[in-house]
C-alpha cells in the first residue's frame, strides 16, 4: 500500500472522523466524534512516517528542509482527489517526525448540512463591515465561513479574495470571481495580503484569522471604507470577542478601537461543537450576535459590555440572534443533543432544568435536584481525560518505504 492509500484507509475507517494522529513508535490514531481511538495492529516505524511526509509536503524545498532539521514545523494541505483534503501539521518530537491531520470535506457543506441556523445567509450577504467566526480549534470555523463565502458565490456577483493558512477549501467561480492566497505560498502574511487586497477591488475579503494587532487594525479598516470582511477568532463567547480585539491594542486605542467596533461589526458567529444524540457525529451550538443600534450603543460604553447577553436573549425573535443556552436549550428540544450534554454545554444547567420545566418537559428525578446543579455549575470540576479506547484491528497498514 502506498503512503496515499494509506491515509485514505484511515480517513475512511468511521465517517465521522475528523483528525488524524500519525507518529513513530505509535499506533495510528484518528479523533471520531471527539474521541481518541487507536487503530490498526501494529506501531508505525520511522521509515515509514518519513515516507508519509515526503509523499504529501508540497515542495522539494520542503522535504529536504523538514529531513535536515532545518525546518522543525509545517504547516499545509493536500487533497486526494475525489476524496477529500487535510490540513497538516508536520513536526519533530522526541527527535523523530510527527503528523497531525485534519480531514476537510471534499464538497462545501451547506447552512443545512452544518446544522447552522438560516440567518447566517442573511449575515453573508451584508454588503459591508466585520463578521466574526469564533469558537476554539477545531470546532468548524473554517467550515462556517466555507459555507457564507459558497452561499455568495451562488447568490451574488462579488469579488471575493481569501487569505488562507493553508488553503482549506477549494472556491470554484460561481456568480462570483474568487482569489484564494495561501500565506507562506502567495503571500508573506496575513496582515501583507490585506493591504495589497484593498488595492484588487475586492468585495468580500475572507481573513483566516487574526493573529495580531496588525491584521485587526488592517481589518477594520478595511471594513469602515465599504468592504466586507470575514475572519476568525479563538474566543468563546460575544462579549469576549469584543474584549479580545479591544485588549490587543495600546491601552491609549482601546477608546478608538471600540468606535470602530461599534461602527463596522455586523455580526459575531461563537460556535462549539456537540456530540450528536446517540453519541455519533456533532452538531453546532452557535450564539450569534447582530450589530443592532442596543450592541453598537454597549460596545461604544466599556460600562455596558456586560448587558451584551441580555441584548442577544432580549431580541432573537426580532433579528435571529441566540444566545449559546438558547440555542442548547433548542438542540435538546429538537432531540438533535441528549439532556445530560445539554447540560453540560449549558452555562446556567439549573436555568435551563426550570426552563424546560416550565415548558412541560418530563424530565427524570435525578434531574430535578436544582441545588446539586447549582453547586456544580458554580464549582466545576475538571473531567477526567478520557483514554483511548481500545484498537481494533483494520488490517496490515504496511507499505513500501
Amino acid at each position: 500500500m502506498n503512503p496515499i492509500d494509506f491515509i485514505r484507509t484511515i480517513a475512511e475507517l468511521e465517517e465521522s472522523i475528523s483528525d488524524i494522529h500519525l507518529a513513530c513508535g505509535c499506533q495510528p490514531v484518528i479523533r471520531s466524534s471527539g474521541v481518541l481511538k487507536r487503530v490498526g495492529h501494529r506501531r508505525l516505524g520511522q521509515s515509514e512516517v518519513e515516507a508519509l511526509i515526503d509523499a504529501i509536503l508540497p515542495s522539494e524545498t520542503a522535504r529536504e528542509g523538514f529531513r535536515e532539521g532545518k525546518i522543525y514545523e509545517y504547516d499545509f494541505s493536500f487533497g486526494i482527489q475525489g476524496f477529500a483534503r487535510f490540513r497538516v501539521n508536520v513536526y519533530h518530537q522526541r527527535n523523530t517526525p510527527a503528523i497531525a491531520m485534519r480531514k476537510i470535506q471534499a464538497t462545501i457543506p451547506s447552512f443545512d448540512e452544518l446544522g447552522l441556523p438560516p440567518v447566517l445567509g442573511k449575515i453573508a450577504q451584508t454588503p459591508r463591515g466585520l463578521v466574526i467566526v469564533t469558537g476554539i480549534t477545531g470546532c468548524g470555523k473554517s467550515s462556517t465561513l466555507a459555507s457564507m463565502v459558497d452561499y455568495v458565490n451562488q447568490t451574488q456577483e462579488k469579488h471575493v479574495i481569501t487569505i488562507e493558512d493553508p488553503i482549506e477549501f477549494l472556491h470554484q467561480d460561481g456568480r462570483s470571481v474568487i482569489r484564494q492566497r495561501e500565506v507562506g505560498c502567495d503571500t508573506g502574511s496575513f496582515a501583507s495580503a490585506l493591504k495589497s487586497a484593498l488595492r484588487q477591488d475586492p468585495d468580500l475579503i475572507l481573513v483566516g484569522e487574526m493573529r495580531d494587532p496588525e491584521t485587526m487594525e488592517i481589518a477594520l479598516q478595511a471594513a469602515e471604507t465599504g468592504h466586507l470582511v470575514l475572519s476568525t477568532l479563538h474566543t468563546q463567547s460575544a462579549a469576549g470577542t469584543i474584549n479580545r480585539i479591544v485588549d490587543s491594542f495600546p491601552p491609549h486605542q482601546h477608546h478608538q478601537v471600540r468606535m470602530q467596533l461599534a461602527d463596522t461589526l455586523e455580526a459575531i458567529i461563537c460556535q462549539r461543537l456537540l456530540i450528536r444524540a446517540g453519541g455519533v457525529g456533532r452538531i453546532p451550538a452557535v450564539e450569534i450576535m447582530i450589530g443592532t443600534r442596543r450592541v453598537r450603543e454597549a460596545i461604544r460604553n466599556v460600562e455596558k459590555t456586560d448587558v451584551l447577553l441580555q441584548a442577544i436573549e432580549n431580541d432573537n425573535d426580532l433579528y435571529g440572534m441566540q444566545s449559546f443556552d438558547q440555542h442548547v436549550k433548542q438542540l435538546f428540544v429538537d432531540g438533535s443533543i441528549d439532556l445530560d450534554t445539554a447540560l453540560t454545554a449549558s452555562s446556567q444547567p439549573a436555568d435551563l432544568i426550570l426552563s424546560l420545566q416550565s415548558d412541560g418537559y418530563p424530565l427524570p428525578t435525578k434531574y430535578l435536584n436544582l441545588g446539586h446543579l447549582e453547586m456544580n455549575s458554580s464549582s466545576p470540576q475538571p473531567e477526567a481525560e478520557e483514554e483511548p479506547k481500545e484498537e481494533e484491528d483494520v488490517g496490515g497498514f504496511l507499505f513500501d518505504v
